[in-house]
């Protein structure tokens, strides 16, 4: 991949975190806190979610091959306690894409992941390179903000794109 071509994929991954972030903005915490769909999953839970699933794990344990402590259900991560202080979860996000960037400023995009999972067969998925984990966390992250998108319609009207 060249140099060109790495700076369109990490900045498209950049704005779509942007995008995230945006959808919170102005939001206050019984909104942020607030399930708007019968899943019952709400903005700061969405946003634990990026932090864990997304950006410390593909990145921090999967492209670095560090030990990170992360919950193992699956379904954990989507919770915020109400004693955690939404600034502290939107904060972990930030602090999330911060380490996540540092990893990717030293890696090498045609490089494989530092560790691998077997689980990643039994599902269907294959990350032979960094590249594609970086492409897994852009169409996962995309797809998360046009979830707050929704979301955000639901809590106060306000749209991220006005038709």
């Amino acid at each position: 991949m060249s140099e060109p071509d790495r700076e369109v994929l990490l900045r498209r991954l950049s704005g779509a975190r942007r995008h995230i972030l945006d959808q919170l903005e102005g939001l206050d915490d019984g909104q942020l806190r607030r399930a708007v769909l019968p899943s019952g999953w709400s903005c700061l839970g969405l946003v634990r979610h990026l932090t864990l699933s997304d950006e410390r794990y593909w990145f921090e344990v999967v492209v670095a091959g560090r030990e990170v402590d992360l919950p193992e259900d699956g379904l954990s991560d989507w919770v915020v306690g109400e004693h955690e202080q939404a600034a502290e979860v939107v904060g972990a996000y930030r602090a999330a894409v911060a380490a996540a960037d540092d990893v990717l400023a030293v890696s090498d995009l045609g490089a494989p992941p530092a560790r691998t999972e077997p689980w990643w067969e039994q599902v269907g998925l294959a990350f032979p390179d960094v590249r594609s984990v970086v492409l897994h966390v852009l169409v996962e992250t995309a797809t998360h903000a046009g979830h707050l998108d929704a979301a955000r319609e639901l809590l106060d009207g306000r749209r991220y794109i006005v038709l």
